[in-house]
């Protein structure tokens, strides 16, 4: 009988074997160093694991079959190569352990360096660094430091508390004046900790050193902050990450080595030159955590010339080759470079579109390409507002803008505080001496960040950049105090709780609130910014793109407006129509008492004074909407909350009358209020006497506003305008719904528009899933279809928005049951599919049925997409929501071919 020969799997590649584009099985950090070693760039040899083994781990609990053999034969090849073996006492080879997940994850687990050091191979190290006993002794503390904290969760603060105990007891503040004696006594220290933390002594074998890093790496995929950062950023969950093992170079053997991170355009405005920083003398964890305040870039041209001009070398063929901004981490030992990891780089939004406009200039990418390099997100970040400096406003401090914005709040010490407050409502600045991925939670929750220590490229500036958040880094003047949750600067002591304003643009940072102002960007939107003549490259970028966004896109743009104002501001914004007009919104203040009214009307003859009161007052309403909406579509709902709405609430309402009879007082009024309210109280009233089904009760109520809507669109047609209104009749359920208030509608448009010209359409708000899933039939009696996605979402759901989203959301997307809320991005697999039922089967019944949507998420950059891709005509969203929706229904345009620019 034949025996098949069984193959093994692959689960470790040489980065010979590899290229950028095996990003979802080498992690976009082994991807990389893989595609540098195939362009022949100084990378130290190494391997990555992949992310399948990840997957397989996590699956089962244990390393997949085969994996420890093959670690073990890619790690002779790279002891065969650098002519070391790992942890040889004489002559040792070290190794870095790396996460590398396919997106770049701050919450992931921290670099072990300098894997395979113990006691013996420490002098092996010192001899081979000829006889520089700090350098091996530095090394070894950093390994049981990093070894500690990340593989064995030894609390990271009691090595940081024992090395500075080192160097006060060396009368110093800087590690670099720590001898080879006193880094001794702090690697004895370290161990002690370790050992009082872990219940073992440090592990003196190599390959067990590798091992547990290895396994580390794995777990992390699944630790709090990397699930935290993988919902934040709607990363998948069951992607896994790599581990990439890389031979050792040294950048801590004196002052002509060092280590730095460098960009080759500025990732926050997007300007191009010489970027980043250097440290000499460290290592590279050095530089993003931000221990010590690193030099920029340019001055690594007098260290060291040589290495300097070849960095630029590689800095310009990397970009050219990635056609894109790189973030380059780099180390010089000994007069040496080496690449040890490039990436597309984080940006600011300011940065990121003012870069995609360059590259298009430079001839490295076409303007659809521009158009996936930024999104909605980001340019809602740019309209927001900056900080009104026209009087003299001293800055208490100055540091380094990190990533720009002008942010306020309370100052807080502690990611947990900044949780805590947040969750109360808070605005709040996290305040640090330097952040790390523990951090992570306090950043997501905090306005801002401010940290006395660190630079651009530090964790804090990196991870504030990546979420948008505002952040100054390196403001060295304060002196910041966490256990006694105060800060110290120029003779003002700021507390939790103190207000502190912060610009990460100028770095500056101010005591108490200052006042803001708007944005350049939505000056441009309002028109009071000519593109064309104003020496801002920001505002030329997001013009030159949103011009051809608009002119890629096919789903079209409205506004939900309920008054002239709002529609005016809508339509400078880009709006091509209003796609909600509410109209219950305009029976609210002084109004509220003719509502009253009409549903204290005892008789025929009292409802119909009501409604011919308010029937003026709504077609004044709709003659300024369709003034400012001249010649576009204007979709006007029908009114659609519960009466009672516009009444005292009951329990409210029995107390006065109660308490008045008391005193003897006349409440004959009310009385008859209370009756009313009692009479049409609802135990669940969004599911009640509501929409459609009030036209249908109250007779001439929706007829009013038919009348209204179609005389106001005859006044300013007789003006020399052209209106277009659309009446929709909300929370339609079945045709017959439709049908009856479609036919007194009809009778009464007749008779108002006469031979005007004016044309209504009739359609109704699909807000039902009755409605969706009985779409062709309802289409029969409907000329447009607009997606109530909020109520849609509620009912498709089983959930009340207003009660719910405080109530258990917090935990659905703890446990990882939503990633996002429902109402916030569009549930494509429930409430999308019930969207596209309805587009389908309405558009099968009547094949020029106009479709749209006009619930939240129609300015959600996600749900644009989704809309896009099922077909609808247009989204509806609020007037500051306009041009996201318009630049992300440009992307789903062109992102057949697709392209992440996450």
């Amino acid at each position: 009988m034949a025996t098949q020969e069984t193959v093994e799997h692959k689960y470790v590649y040489d980065f010979a074997e590899g290229n950028r584009d095996l990003k979802d099985l080498l992690g976009g950090k082994g991807a990389n160093l893989a595609e540098m070693t195939n362009l022949g760039l100084p990378v130290p040899p190494g391997f990555t694991i992949t992310t399948e083994a990840c997957q397989a781990y996590l699956t089962t609990g244990r390393e997949p079959d085969g994996l420890a053999g093959q670690i073990e034969a890619h790690l002779e090849s790279l002891e065969r190569e650098m002519g070391r073996r790992l942890g040889d006492p004489g002559d040792p080879l070290l190794v870095s352990v790396r996460s590398g997940a396919k997106f770049s994850m701050p919450g992931m687990m921290e670099t072990v360096l300098n894997v395979g050091l113990n006691d013996r191979s420490v002098i092996g190290l010192s001899t081979q660094a000829g006889g520089n006993d700090r350098f091996a002794w530095d090394s070894y503390r950093r390994l049981i430091q990093m070894f500690g904290k990340t593989v064995c969760e030894v609390p990271g603060e009691e090595f940081e508390h024992a090395l500075d105990e080192a160097k006060h007891a060396k009368g110093t503040r800087n590690d670099l004046d720590l001898d080879a004696d006193d880094l001794r006594g702090l690697v004895d220290a370290y161990k002690k900790i370790f050992a009082k933390h872990t219940g073992r002594e440090f592990p003196q074998e190599p390959r067990e050193q590798l091992d547990l890093a290895i396994r580390a790496v794995f777990d992390s995929w699944n630790a709090e902050r990397a699930i935290l950062y993988r919902r934040q950023e709607r990363i998948p969950a069951d992607l896994g990450t790599a581990v990439n093992v890389v031979s050792m170079v040294f950048g801590n053997l004196g002052p002509d080595s060092g280590t730095g991170v460098a960009f080759t355009r500025d990732p926050g405005s997007g300007a191009q030159g010489i970027y980043g920083d250097y440290l000499a003398n460290a290592q590279g964890e050095d530089v993003v955590a931000g221990i010590r305040n690193t030099v920029p870039l340019q001055e690594l041209e007098q260290l060291d010339k040589s290495s300097y001009d070849e960095l630029l070398g590689i800095m310009a063929r990397l970009e050219e080759h990635y056609k894109d901004l790189c973030d380059i981490e780099f180390t010089i030992e000994r007069g040496k470079l080496w690449m040890l990891q490039t990436r597309v780089g984080k940006r600011t939004a300011a940065a990121a579109f003012v870069i995609a406009g360059q590259l298009v200039d430079e001839g490295l990418i076409d303007l659809d390409e521009a158009l996936h390099r930024v999104n909605g997100a980001q340019l809602a970040q740019l309209m927001f507002p900056r900080f009104q400096l026209d009087h003299d406003v001293p800055p208490v401090a100055k540091g380094i803008g990190a990533s720009p914005g002008a942010a306020s709040g309370k100052v807080v010490f502690t990611s947990a505080r900044a949780v805590e407050l947040a969750a109360e409502g808070e605005s709040v600045i996290l305040v640090r001496r330097e952040t790390n991925p523990d951090d992570l939670n306090g950043m997501i929750a905090a306005k801002g960040i401010l940290t006395s220590r660190g630079g651009k490229t530090s964790h804090a500036a990196v991870v504030a950049r990546g979420m948008g958040k505002t952040c100054v880094s390196g403001a060295d003047e304060l002196e910041v105090n966490v256990p006694a949750k105060k800060f110290t600067v120029g003779g003002h002591t700021v507390g939790e709780g103190d207000v502190v304003s912060i610009d990460g643009t100028t770095g500056k940072v101010y005591l108490g609130e200052v006042p803001v102002m708007p944005s350049e960007v939505v000056q441009y939107f309002e028109g009071s910014l000519d593109p064309e003549h104003i020496d801002n490259p920001l505002v030329r970028a997001v013009h030159r793109i949103m011009t051809h966004a608009d002119a890629a896109r096919r789903l079209r743009v409205r506004t939900n407006a309920d008054t002239g104002a709002d529609a005016a501001r809508a339509r400078r914004f880009g709006a091509e129509g209003i796609g909600l007009c509410r109209t219950e919104h305009m029976f609210l203040g002084d109004r509220r008492e003719l509502v009253e009214r009409l549903i204290l009307a005892a008789g025929e003859r009292e409802r119909e004074d009501a409604l011919a009161a308010l029937l003026p007052l709504q077609r004044a309403d709709f003659v300024e909407i369709f003034r400012e909406m001249d010649g576009l579509p204007v979709t006007v709902r029908l009114i659609d909350p519960p009466l009672h709405e516009f009444l005292p609430p009951l329990e409210q309402l029995a107390v006065n009358v109660a308490v008045a009879q008391e005193r003897g007082e006349d409440v004959a009024k009310e009385e008859a209020l209370l009756s009313a309210v009692r009479r049409m109280h609802e135990e669940n009233p969004m599911l009640g006497l509501r929409g459609v089904r009030l036209g249908l009760v109250i007779p001439g109520l929706f007829a009013m506003q038919v009348r209204a809507i179609a005389e106001a669109a005859v006044a300013v047609t007789r003006d020399g305008g052209t209106a277009c209104p659309e009446i929709m009749v909300p929370l339609v359920g079945a045709v017959q719904e439709l049908e009856t208030v479609r036919a007194e509608a009809e009778k009464i448009i007749a008779e108002v528009v006469g031979d005007s010209g004016v044309e209504v359409l009739i359609g109704t708000m699909i807000e039902v899933p009755r409605a969706a899933l009985t779409a062709g039939q309802i289409a029969e009696a409907a000329e447009f279809f607009s997606f109530g996605t909020n109520d849609l979402t509620q009912m498709a759901w089983g959930f009340s928005r207003d009660d719910v989203e405080g109530a258990f959301f917090w935990r659905y997307l703890e446990l990882g049951i939503f990633g996002i809320s429902p109402f916030e991005s569009i549930d494509a697999d429930g409430v999308g599919r019930l969207v596209r039922i309805a587009a389908e089967e309405g558009r099968a019944a009547r094949p020029g049925l106009k479709l749209g949507v006009c619930g939240e998420h129609g300015g959600d950059p996600d749900s644009v997409h989704f809309f896009h891709e099922v077909g609808l005509d247009y989204v509806s969203c609020s007037p500051f929501r306009v041009p996201v929706a318009r630049l992300e229904a440009g992307r789903a345009a062109v992102s057949t071919t697709g392209s992440d620019s996450r």
